[in-house]
């Protein structure tokens, strides 16, 4: 080989070296995420884009070193079942399961996958995780429950509306099993106020309208509405028939409030969306789910529609109106 030659083939491995430790550098990682509500759903854009936001500021951004693809199940179990074997085939190196049913799914499926859930109301009861201290497993995550939550319901119901005497409680037990523990504090909590409370299962839309139909040929009705994917996809109906039939109700969720529900206490969904970005960029990072500690909710947010309450012809007390985090007028 002449001199020249070997100078310029030299040159150019010199050149493509660099070139390739980069291109190692920016390899692609692939998360696949499992959500439960509809992509149709008008929190979901917020939602992916705290998430998504949450990566971009940790290093992480989808078209450059981060593929992430999404499948929504819309509070459907069987869209569930289908969506976890697809999501599985494109050979994930983390997982994110948005709620109990998907979890579940993921927890039967796999037991290498990373995994990292959101809005999971008793992980360590359901098997999902050892302890919350240390998971022990693929998985971790953040919850959405304090089990006592289900008494607050209850007071903030009979704090807005004194006139209440009988409470429906519904969910959905297939999507939302957890919901019988704060559903049973409520119930006792009734008794102390001298109030009734009946769990009125659901199952379909249809029986969403037969439950609160029922519910109203109940003296002084009122309604609650625990943490649950079913009834979230479907709470633009549930709002609707509250407001048709003047039933206050009491929900878990902020975007219930913002649909036109009465008052709304719970966690704030968005910002675990946010928060399970931080677990993903440690995972792919190297740590492991097993000893990166389930997170439980340090704070809820109580929300009023004003709107709402004069519709119903309720007077919002003063010291509840102090204590809201935000009200809706």
């Amino acid at each position: 080989m002449r001199r020249r030659d070997f100078i310029t083939l030299l040159g150019g491995a010199v050149a493509i070296g660099p070139r390739m430790v980069c291109a190692q550098q920016e390899r692609i990682r692939r998360l696949s995420v499992l959500m439960g509500i509809a992509e149709s759903d008008l929190d979901a854009s917020a939602r992916i884009a705290a998430f998504e936001h949450g990566l971009e500021k940790l290093g992480w951004t989808p078209g450059r070193n981060l593929r992430i693809d999404y499948r929504w199940a819309a509070g459907d179990i069987e869209r569930i079942r289908a969506a976890v074997p697809d999501l599985l085939s494109t050979v994930p190196d983390v997982i994110v399961a948005d709620g109990t049913p998907a979890l579940r799914a993921f927890h039967q499926a796999t037991v290498s996958v990373p995994i990292v859930f959101t809005v999971v109301s008793d992980p360590v009861g359901a098997g999902f995780v050892a302890s919350l201290r240390r998971p022990g497993g693929n998985i971790t995550g953040f919850t959405n429950l304090e089990p006592s939550v289900g008494g607050k319901w209850l007071e903030l119901l009979r704090e807005i509306a004194p006139s209440v005497m009988h409470v429906g409680i519904m969910f959905n037990p297939d999507t939302a099993p957890f919901s019988i523990q704060p559903s049973r504090l409520a119930q006792a909590a009734a008794q102390g106020f001298a109030m009734k409370a009946d769990i009125a299962p659901v199952h379909e839309p249809a029986e969403i309208e037969t439950a609160i139909a029922e519910l109203v040929h109940q003296p002084n009705a009122g309604l609650i509405l625990p943490q649950d994917s079913f009834t979230s996809v479907h709470r633009k109906l549930i709002v609707d028939l509250a407001a048709r039939y003047r039933i206050p109700a009491v929900y878990a969720f902020r975007y219930f409030t913002a649909e036109g529900g009465l008052v709304s206490y719970g966690i704030k969904v968005i910002d675990q969306m946010r928060r399970a970005a931080s677990y993903v960029d440690r995972i792919l990072r190297g740590e492991r789910p097993a000893e990166l500690p389930v997170q439980q909710p340090t704070t809820f947010e109580l929300v009023l529609n004003l709107k709402t309450a004069k519709a119903l012809g309720l007077q919002v007390p003063p010291t509840l109106l102090a204590r809201a985090d935000e009200v809706l007028e």
